[in-house]
């Protein structure tokens, strides 16, 4: 069987590093064998000591996309990608004006099994590696969701605190499983498995929507 490959998108300080490891850790935790792929372009600011110029966003998208295709032939049942060559063409577009790379990064996102864009609820962080503020964030939200619904290509938005989100993929991974990994789950249980505005380019309905069934579920 083919792994499932779940792929977390958002800008900088948008929570997805911290999802992906939860991710892993509990699924693996719950008898489903999971594998993280780092997001790349962190790990190539942190060995050159820079950002990457235009020229080079090409390649360490290319790299991603072939770390997470790796990763898929390991044998996991699931792999966790802490980002995909789609983000990296968003900061392309953003940083440098250059789209050549959203099309073949948005073909590749397409294959993945679940995308999960991060919320802006959370509050924006500096880590001390070239990060460029929440406007930056908010920009690559915008370009996420722009593409992503020009190719009618489905993604989930989670929203709330850490334990919040890892439940809602826990959630969505156990729909492609086909086996509930959350505890007496209405909506696993009434077989959808995800919001009903995942499409939704409104971060302020989804977010209202989100509170509301986290409020209903049952402790």
């Amino acid at each position: 069987m083919a792994a499932i490959t779940v792929a977390l998108l958002g800008g900088e300080s948008s929570g997805k590093t911290t999802l992906g490891l939860a991710l892993t850790q509990q699924l693996n935790a719950l008898g489903v064998s999971a594998t993280l792929v780092p997001e790349h372009l962190r790990a190539w600011c942190e060995r050159e000591g820079r950002a990457p110029l235009a020229h080079e966003q090409a390649a360490i998208a290319n790299e991603q996309s072939r770390q997470i295709d790796a990763a898929a032939r390991t044998g996991a049942q699931v792999v966790v990608a802490d980002t995909t060559a789609l983000v990296v063409a968003a900061y392309s577009e953003r940083v440098f004006n250059d789209r050549s790379l959203l099309p073949d990064s948005l073909e590749v996102q397409q294959r993945y099994s679940l995308t999960l864009l991060m919320g802006l609820d959370l509050p924006w962080q500096a880590d001390g590696l070239f990060r460029d503020g929440p406007g930056m964030r908010t920009d690559i939200d915008a370009v996420l969701r722009r593409e992503l619904q020009s190719a009618d290509a489905p993604f989930q938005t989670v929203y709330g605190s850490a334990e919040a989100r890892l439940q809602h993929a826990l959630r969505a991974v156990g729909v492609l499983l086909g086996r509930p990994l959350v505890a007496h789950d209405p909506m696993l249980e009434a077989g959808t498995g995800r919001w009903t505005c995942e499409n939704c380019s409104d971060p302020d309905c989804e977010r209202r929507l989100f509170s509301g069934l986290v409020s209903q579920r049952p402790a």
